[in-house]
């Protein structure tokens, strides 16, 4: 998704938080709507906002070995 590395400690909080309130917003909608188009766009999305979640968190866990 993008390189993390620049962002400070509690810039890349803020952003693991946005990211986890997008999954949970997406689960949501994914929830109350209906039809096979809809479902494979909101699983994507899923797919993409879990992808960055996965990269942000290796790099807070990098920082967090590194000290």
């Amino acid at each position: 998704m993008g390189n993390y590395s620049s962002l400070s400690v509690k810039e890349l909080a803020d952003r693991i938080a946005i990211v986890r309130s997008n999954i949970r917003q997406i689960t949501e909608q994914a929830a109350s709507q209906s039809g096979a188009a809809d479902e494979e766009r909101n699983a994507d999305r899923i797919a993409r906002q879990t992808d960055e979640l996965d990269n942000l968190l290796q790099e807070q866990e990098r920082r967090l070995g590194a000290r």
